[in-house]
């Protein structure tokens, strides 16, 4: 996945500017953990999951992708069951390699 995929013409102001936000984060990995479960979820959260995800996204991307890469602890307030839906959007961060050379053909 690489971008937006949903249409926000049936979203609320809010939920417009959440998902706006959610693709524009500043670092490419957090665009593409919050921006897919922004997709997939924003339309049906209710409010107070809202005020959760703007909390969150309030955080700096350097601290977040080290806690959803389980890079630094998690700190408990984050502890939460909407931080862990968002934590499975996790896209796999592993470097990629160049293409895969072969050998002459025998």
């Amino acid at each position: 996945m690489t971008g937006i995929t949903r249409t926000s013409a049936d979203l609320d102001l809010r939920r417009r500017k959440i998902l706006f936000r959610a693709w524009h984060r500043g670092l490419r990995e957090m665009d593409l953990v919050f921006g897919q479960f922004a997709d997939n979820e924003l339309a049906d959260l209710p409010d107070a999951d809202l005020d959760e995800l703007e909390r969150i996204m309030n955080e700096e991307d350097n601290d977040l992708v080290k806690w959803i890469l389980g890079e630094r602890d998690l700190p408990d307030h984050f502890r939460t069951p909407l931080f862990a839906r968002i934590s499975a959007y996790r896209p796999d961060f592993e470097p990629q390699s160049g293409p895969a050379t072969t050998g002459p053909s025998e």
